[in-house]
């Protein structure tokens, strides 16, 4: 997973786009549309990085190989809401909650 935040600011002096790779997000035990589960993720993950932001990236761009620790999630989430919760279980982990392993 890599996170990195463009160097320049735009006109109104803010910094440009937040940029993060999801190599890859694996569901096991889960009867869900995996395109309703990506589409409800990345839609969570930008709301929450342009309202957030992302921490560790302050300084520059990072890169993660994975995220560990994660909360369990129960099997019967909508592919919706089980989006939205994985969301903020990554978003949770860029924000230095959470273990990260470099």
């Amino acid at each position: 997973m890599g996170v990195s935040r463009d160097a320049g600011r735009g006109a109104g002096g803010e910094l440009g786009a937040i940029r993060v790779n999801v190599g890859e997000l694996v569901l096991d035990g889960f009867r869900v549309d995996p395109d309703r589960v990506s589409a409800a993720f990345e839609h969570e993950l930008a709301r929450l990085v342009r309202e957030r932001g992302v921490p560790l990236a302050a300084d520059g761009a990072v890169s993660v190989d994975a995220l560990s620790g994660l909360p369990p999630l129960p099997a019967g989430l909508s592919a919706r809401r089980l989006g939205q919760e994985l969301a903020r279980a990554v978003h949770a982990g860029l924000s230095g909650r959470g273990e990260v392993t470099p």
